[in-house]
């Protein structure tokens, strides 16, 4: 499903609304021609299609994540797919005042980087990774990865944003991310770390063991990488849920 099925972001139109339109057989933004709402509403549905496809041709999905709710945000993931920064974080602990960020990975276009503190952990670098994706996908990260990169680094993270926790609930998948990857299949090494073996590894490698380190960064690496396949089941099972049920319900 892609932006151009939507029609939610639009001040006055629901999803009652929008699966009417759907079910009238319009689907896509090229379909609409006003005949099945009223004028006010007609004008305001041809404003945000005109206006849509000017952000979309510059690769700006803001506009729509913005008006988007949380848990519909995923629709504008087929946009932008390419240009998808997936991110996550380990810290010592859980207050951004008080804790440190120890490592921070992205993956985005089959690439994973990751940086660490004291090394190239920097504001620069999480600015330069966030200015070049259109969309940043984290798993929880509207209440923490985020916030905690914020504080501790000074940022304002614009990138629009898609937090996995939401759409994964509206599929029925609840729990951290790794108790929904065993529950979809999706395999990964050393299943058996957890939050806290990341905030003891960081201490080991703080009194000189590197080989903590690396389990660190794997594990760090396994969350980011991990969160393209979720994406991708869970974008295909709402497209399903969504979109196709609405268009074949009589």
């Amino acid at each position: 499903m892609r932006i151009e099925n939507s029609f939610i972001p639009v001040r006055g139109v629901g999803e009652t609304t929008e699966r009417r339109l759907w079910q009238q057989g319009i689907t896509h933004w090229d379909e609409f021609d006003g005949s099945v709402v009223g004028e006010t509403l007609a004008d305001r549905i041809e404003t945000f299609i005109d206006e849509g496809r000017t952000h979309l041709e510059r690769g700006d999905v803001a506009p729509f994540i913005e008006a988007l709710p949380a848990a519909s945000r995923w629709r504008c993931y087929e946009n932008v797919s390419e240009q998808t920064c997936f991110l996550d974080i380990e810290t010592t602990g859980l207050d951004a005042t008080i804790n440190d960020v120890t490592t921070v990975s992205v993956h985005r276009g089959g690439e994973t980087k990751t940086f660490v503190k004291n090394r190239d952990l920097t504001a620069r670098r999480l600015e330069t990774e966030l200015e070049a994706s259109s969309l940043l996908i984290t798993f929880n990260g509207q209440r923490f990865d985020v916030p905690f990169l914020e504080t501790c680094y000074d940022l304002e993270v614009t990138t629009p944003h898609v937090d996995l926790m939401y759409p994964c609930k509206k599929i029925g998948l609840d729990g951290g991310l790794k108790t929904i990857e065993r529950e979809l299949g999706i395999d990964r090494d050393r299943p058996d770390l957890s939050g806290r073996d990341a905030v003891r590894l960081w201490h080991e490698y703080e009194r000189g063991d590197e080989g903590a380190l690396e389990t660190l960064v794997e594990y760090n690496r396994a969350d980011t990488r991990n969160m393209e396949p979720l994406m991708e089941i869970v974008a295909d099972r709402l497209h399903e849920t969504v979109f196709e049920a609405a268009c074949v319900d009589e």
